[in-house]
């Protein structure tokens, strides 16, 4: 079996799955994020009393944070209340961050686990060798009552990332190229393995970065198989004991695709689909594209290696007028690392708007939305229109060094010329 059917097989108390069943899995972790209050409403109308194990869930408080809305208030007020009165051991609050950045730094995602979580990017954990997914308030609630979830075995897809990436190119630029060959519906309901020698030399940021844009091809899931930086990681923040799963020699992926990632080119996701992708020079070479907007954050470009590559290309420097760059970061620590090392006053000096932690306009509500005609680079995970705003504006998605060099001169521009 692959290690994803052995965590199926495992949580669901049997020896063997196979793609296409139907398993009632335990979840070894739930979150709920702001957008879904009606999770709440959903576990009382179908008669649930209790949490099912107040060490196993929590909410986080992202979408939304802090409240722009009263709306969004209330619903966060209501949502507390639930949280403090099944005394749940975990709660992200508004000051903490994107929940797929502040669950594996509070050690609650591990490998071998099932996470799910009412957000689509929860594919995120595969970085982690865990199998995470997402989920609606419905099938949440049940979690709430029982700990399970019913899952299709998903069939699996091999990604094979092969070769060393050139200075100027990062792990953003390798799954949009990806995503532009495989584009957005050819993974859907399957697993996607991430394999090869450039996901073994990867760190954890690169291979959240690129596990997170999985579902962006329709997965159900993602998969890495732990390095060492891994299990470091996890290993100094976990807060149970865990279990690496590994493939068994010989298995047989349902699809297979290789990439190599050594001659690529910076990438750029253009208006007004996530796969449609072409290398930065093509799209230069067609004209200059002005720019209103940059954006870095989100669980996909806002840790703190992306604000500080940022940073590299605008120490020194400023925007030029009538120009933004909104910085998001990914989380409370990713904010404190930031402060800590200068990260921060360099972008700020540079005339960048820094907000507060979570997902802020990458979902078009706060911090950052955009206007009618209006044209943003943003180092988030999706371009279609309305997505960070007025759907009359053009979103472009990039690497977080492509989008400060970019907005640096105010139009799309190749970050190699200031990183070379």
């Amino acid at each position: 079996m692959h290690a994803i059917e052995k965590i199926l097989a495992k949580n669901s108390g049997r020896a063997h799955v196979s793609p296409g069943e139907i398993v009632t899995a335990k979840i070894d972790f739930a979150e709920i994020n702001d957008l879904y209050l009606q999770t709440i409403y959903s576990f009382y109308e179908m008669g649930g009393r209790k949490v099912w194990d107040r060490e196993r869930a929590a909410f986080v408080f992202d979408h939304y944070a802090p409240a722009p809305t009263i709306k969004s208030a209330v619903n966060q007020c209501e949502m507390r209340e639930f949280s403090r009165k099944n005394n749940l051991r975990f709660h992200f609050d508004i000051n903490c961050g994107v929940c797929h950045q502040v669950m594996p730094e509070a050690g609650v995602i591990y490998p071998g686990m099932i996470v799910a979580a009412t957000d689509s990017h929860t594919t995120t954990h595969g970085a982690f060798g865990a199998l995470g997914t997402g989920c609606g308030a419905t099938d949440m609630a049940c979690i709430l009552m029982t700990g399970e979830l019913w899952m299709r075995v998903p069939e699996i897809v091999e990604i094979r990332l092969e070769g060393r990436t050139s200075p100027g190119v990062y792990p953003k630029d390798v799954i949009l190229s990806v995503l532009g060959a495989i584009k957005a519906d050819g993974a859907v309901y399957k697993a996607i393995d991430f394999t090869g020698s450039y996901v073994e030399s990867l760190g954890v940021p690169g291979r959240m970065t690129i596990c997170n844009m999985a579902v962006e091809m329709g997965a159900k899931t993602a998969y890495m198989q732990p390095n060492q930086a891994v299990l470091d990681y996890v290993g100094a923040r976990a807060v149970r004991p865990f279990q690496v799963e590994c493939t068994d020699p010989g298995f047989q992926y349902a699809e297979s695709h290789t990439f190599d990632v050594s001659a690529l080119a910076p990438q750029l996701a253009c208006p007004h689909s996530v796969d449609n992708v072409r290398p930065l020079p093509d799209v230069l070479a067609e004209g200059e594209i002005a720019l209103n907007q940059g954006y870095i954050g989100s669980c996909t470009g806002g840790r703190t290696e992306d604000l500080s590559e940022a940073a590299r290309i605008l120490r020194g420097r400023h925007l030029p007028p009538y120009t933004r760059l909104v910085i998001v970061p990914a989380s409370a620590e990713v904010l404190r690392e930031c402060m800590r090392s200068g990260v921060l006053e360099i972008l700020s000096a540079a005339g960048a708007t820094v907000t507060t932690p979570g997902c802020g306009a990458c979902l078009g509500a706060h911090e950052g939305v955009l206007a009618p005609q209006e044209a943003c680079i943003t180092s988030t995970n999706r371009n279609f229109p309305g997505r960070m705003g007025s759907p009359e504006a053009a979103i472009y998605l990039a690497s977080p060094a492509t989008v400060a060099a970019s907005i640096l001169n105010a139009r799309i521009t190749d970050p190699r010329t200031y990183l070379l």
